[in-house]
C-alpha cells in the first residue's frame, strides 16, 4: 500500500533569530532540537533576523526577515523613510509567499507577545501579524510555542499582537502572567497551556569543581534602558541601572571575589565596557559567549549569579546555581517564583546597591537549601516540556492522513 503522506512536512520557523540575541536561538536551538527527534522527516528552514547566522550555526536554509535591511536602523533621511516604507509593502508578498510553501510555521519562544523593551509597531509586531494572516489565508498552521506576552499600551503595537495571537493555529506561553495579558487583551485563551521555558529543555553542562573561597560571582548585564512605556525617562532608567551595578560589583571586588561578567546580546558590550572601566581590577573580567551553552558553563563554575537578561536567568537556575534578579518585567519575577527563589528579586529600574548586596549575601547564606531547592525544579521542568512537545506533534502532526498535508506544493 502506498503510504499516505507524499511529501515531508514542511516545517518554518520564524522570529528574530540570529541577531545577537542568544535567548532566542537557545529557543530555536531547543525547537530543533525536538523536530530532530520526534519528526526527523521534517524539512526545515527559517525566515529570520539573521538569516546567515542561522544557517552556519544549524545547517538549515534561511531568508532575510525583513527585504529592507535597514529595517531596524532609525530612518530619518527621506530615501530611508521611502525605502522602509517600500519595505512593509514588499514584505506582505514575500512572507506569503514563504508561508504557502510550508505545512508548519513555529514562533520558539520568545517574548514575541510583549513590549517590554523598546518596540515600534511596524517592526516585529507587523511581520508576526503578517505571518499569522498570511497562515490562516494559506492554511498553514501557526504555532506560537512558549512565548512571553504583556500587557501593551501602545495602541497599534496591541491590536497587531493581539490579532497575530487571535490568528495562530496553536499558542502556549512560558509563565501564567503571559497567558493572563492575552486574556486581558482579548484573545480566548481557554485552550492555551502554560510550560516552562523552552530552554528548559537544552543540555545541562556538568558541574564544576568548587575553586575554593572566595568563589566567583557571575553578574549579568545588559543595555537596559527600560520599557517601550519609558522613552522619556530612558536614559535616567539606564544611568541608574549601571550606576548600581557598579557599585555593587565593586563592592564584591572589595572583598576579594571574583566576577564574570556575562551578556546575552551583542548590544550589550558598551555595558561590559563600562563596568570594567569603572571597576579597574583584575578581578573582574567578561565571559565571550556565544550560546545559551556557553553561559551555561560560566553560571555552572559560579558560586553565585546576579542577572538581568531573563536568559541569563534561566541558564544560572537550570545549571543549579543560586541566582539573584534584577528584574525589568513581571516573566522575570514569575520564572523565580517558579524556581523557588521569589524573595530574591530586585527592581532593575531602581538598583540600590547596599540593598542589593544585603539580598545577595542572604542568598549565598542559603546557597546549599536552594541548589537543592533548583533541582526538584528543574526535574519538574524537564517533564513538563516532555508534555509541551507532546502537544505539539497532536497539534502541528497529525494523521497521515489529514487533508492538508495531501495539497500539492505550490
Amino acid at each position: 500500500m502506498t503510504s499516505a503522506r507524499q511529501t515531508p512536512v514542511r516545517v518554518g520557523v520564524f522570529g528574530l533569530l540570529g541577531s545577537g540575541n542568544l535567548g532566542n536561538d537557545g529557543s530555536l536551538e531547543a525547537v530543533l532540537g525536538y523536530l530532530r527527534a520526534a519528526h526527523p522527516e521534517a524539512v526545515v528552514d527559517a525566515l529570520c533576523g539573521g538569516p546567515e547566522a542561522v544557517t552556519a550555526r544549524f545547517r538549515i536554509p534561511a531568508t532575510r526577515l525583513h527585504w529592507y535591511r535597514g529595517e531596524y536602523r532609525t530612518a530619518s533621511r527621506t530615501g530611508a523613510i521611502a525605502a522602509k516604507a517600500l519595505g512593509k509593502l514588499v514584505d506582505v508578498f514575500r512572507t506569503a509567499a514563504w508561508v504557502r510553501r510550508h505545512d508548519v510555521v513555529i514562533v520558539p519562544g520568545m517574548g514575541v507577545l510583549e513590549a517590554t523593551l523598546p518596540l515600534r509597531p511596524w517592526g516585529f509586531p507587523y511581520a508576526l501579524f503578517l505571518l499569522c494572516a498570511s497562515g490562516r489565508l494559506f492554511g498553514t498552521r501557526v504555532a506560537l510555542v512558549g512565548v512571553g506576552a504583556a500587557a501593551i499600551g501602545n495602541r497599534p503595537t496591541r491590536a497587531l499582537v493581539r490579532w497575530s495571537a487571535r490568528l495562530a493555529a496553536y499558542r502556549s506561553y512560558r509563565d501564567a502572567p503571559s497567558r493572563d495579558a492575552m486574556r486581558a487583551m482579548g484573545v480566548d485563551t481557554a485552550r492555551d497551556e502554560v510550560y516552562p521555558d523552552l530552554a528548559f529543555s537544552l543540555p545541562t553542562p556538568p558541574p564544576s569543581t568548587p575553586s575554593g573561597p572566595p568563589g566567583p560571582v557571575c553578574v549579568g548585564v545588559m543595555a537596559f534602558h527600560g520599557g517601550n512605556d519609558d522613552r522619556a525617562r530612558a536614559e535616567e532608567i539606564h544611568r541608574r541601572y549601571l550606576d548600581g551595578t557598579i557599585r555593587f560589583v565593586r563592592a564584591l571586588v572589595e572583598e576579594g571575589r571574583p566576577v564574570r561578567l556575562l551578556t546575552g546580546d551583542e548590544v550589550d558590550a558598551p555595558v561590559v565596557a563600562a563596568i570594567l572601566d569603572a571597576v579597574d581590577s583584575p578581578l573582574v573580567t567578561a565571559a565571550e559567549t556565544s550560546s545559551l551553552a556557553d553561559l551555561m558553563k560560566e553560571t555552572a563554575a559560579a558560586d553565585t549569579v546576579v542577572a538581568i537578561r531573563y536568559h541569563n536567568l534561566i541558564c544560572a537556575l537550570k545549571t543549579g546555581t543560586p541566582v539573584l534578579a534584577l528584574c525589568y518585567a513581571a516573566k522575570s519575577d514569575a520564572l523565580m517564583d517558579r524556581m523557588g527563589l521569589g524573595a530574591f528579586c530586585h527592581p532593575a529600574r531602581e538598583v540600590d546597591a547596599d540593598r542589593l548586596l544585603d539580598q545577595f549575601r542572604a542568598l549565598e547564606k542559603r546557597s546549599a537549601e536552594l541548589r537543592r531547592t533548583l533541582t526538584e525544579r528543574n526535574l519538574a521542568a524537564a517533564r513538563q516540556l516532555e508534555r509541551q512537545f507532546a502537544a505539539l506533534t497532536t497539534a502541528l502532526f497529525p494523521a497521515a492522513d489529514h487533508a492538508h498535508t495531501l495539497r500539492e506544493a505550490p
